[in-house]
């Protein structure tokens, strides 16, 4: 029992060591105490459309070339282990597992294993995302089917007048932002989304998923309970028109730096907070270049967001802006904005939650790990890469690197 315990304590150590060595790829989460959680995909599940989309790094998105690059850690750590065990000045790789508890050979070979493991895992993601897909579409009884397919009608007027004043042709920001509320400098927006009468009709359609005993998918690797609204037939008549006719007019005015204007793809899920299930949500950055977060309700107290410093440019005391949920209003903010929620204190949650991406900004640089981007083909809309030749680029493309 001693030695399993001490095995275990090794892995953790080792993967907090992982973290600390892989600096080439940043961390997709903030807490590395919880890293095991945080090392899986975020971004996994993809959305299954017509053409095809491309993935970073021959996998289920950047966090899973996260952890081939720490299989490339572990590797070396191993062989210098071997041939050096005794060297007083150890390659940075071996000393930092070392430093943190993992210092023999059969603890950094478990953790290979483990990892090796994870990354197979991983490449079975997509497939098992559309096997639940084509379940949910032949056997799933909907209990409001209108709610599948957008409508003006769903949406408040308020937004709709916002989506009247970005379409005119003199539309500017100053002018946009009369209709918003904002929130310190971090370009954080509030703005009304949807009707009381349509977020009550969701919600009981996706607790009727919820409770049905169709296959689920966890929405991405930080919450367990909530919904990927591609696997229940969303995307195509839902998430795609309210991205391209309303929201996208929106972002092309508050954030033109980050492709607003050509927000090409996204993934969107539903989360779901409560009491004995998921109360939180650590810090971290999307894999998006532009988020919505619409709170749909249900009644809960607390549970605010939090938003920190974007995540090129972190300081050593974070200055965190701490912004309420309004039932039915959504947020806008920039996907690299560290952002967490705090617990709630009763009740239950549910947010809507699309990550925007825009291939102009990511076919450059890779929002995930700071690098060009290593493109294998993907179903649907993958991780929010395209194929593209160099000149084909716009020039705007490179102003990803400005905030």
């Amino acid at each position: 029992m001693a030695v399993g315990l001490q095995a275990a304590a090794g892995r953790r150590a080792a993967m907090a060591a992982m973290a600390a060595m892989s600096a080439s790829c940043n961390a997709f989460v903030l807490r590395p105490a919880i890293l095991p959680r945080s090392l899986t995909c975020a971004g996994s599940a993809v959305a299954v459309y017509p053409r095809s989309g491309w993935k970073h790094g021959g996998g289920p998105g950047v966090p899973l070339l996260r952890l081939l690059l720490l299989l490339q850690h572990l590797r070396r750590a191993l062989r210098d282990a071997r041939l050096l065990p005794r060297r007083a000045a150890a390659p940075p790789g071996l000393r930092a597992l070392r430093e943190r508890g993992c210092g023999s050979e059969e603890q950094m070979a478990a953790v290979l294993r483990e990892i090796e493991a994870e990354v197979q895992r991983r490449k079975q993601l997509v497939h098992q995302s559309a096997e639940r897909q084509a379940i949910i579409s032949q056997c799933y009884k909907r209990k409001h089917s209108a709610v599948y397919t957008l409508q003006d009608s769903f949406l408040a007027p308020g937004f709709l007048e916002i989506v009247r004043y970005c379409t005119a042709p003199d539309a500017n920001l100053h002018g946009l932002l009369r209709y918003t509320e904002s929130f310190s400098d971090k370009r954080i927006f509030r703005l009304p989304i949807f009707t009381e009468e349509f977020c009550q009709a969701f919600i009981e359609e996706l607790e009727n998923f919820e409770q049905s005993d169709m296959p689920k998918g966890r929405p991405n690797s930080m919450n367990n309970y909530g919904v990927l609204l591609n696997e229940l037939g969303m995307d195509e008549s839902f998430i795609t028109p309210l991205r391209e006719k309303y929201l996208r007019p929106i972002t092309a005015l508050l954030y033109p730096d980050l492709g607003g204007a050509c927000l090409d793809s996204h993934k969107a899920f539903v989360v779901k907070y409560s009491l004995h299930e998921d109360l939180d949500l650590s810090s971290h950055y999307d894999n998006a270049e532009v988020t919505l977060n619409v709170s749909l309700g249900k009644d809960f107290t607390e549970g605010s967001l939090y938003f920190g410093d974007f995540r090129q440019d972190p300081s050593p005391v974070p200055n965190y802006t701490e912004v309420e949920h309004v039932r039915t209003q959504g947020l806008l903010h920039r996907g690299g904005q560290i952002h967490g929620a705090l617990p709630i204190a009763s009740g239950e949650r549910w947010n809507l939650i699309i990550w925007m991406r825009s291939s102009t900004i990511r076919n450059q640089l890779c929002p995930m790990c700071n690098q060009k981007p290593q493109l294998v083909e993907a179903e649907g809309f993958g991780d929010g890469f395209t194929e593209s030749r160099e000149e084909d680029v716009p020039e705007s493309a490179a102003l990803c690197s400005v905030w």
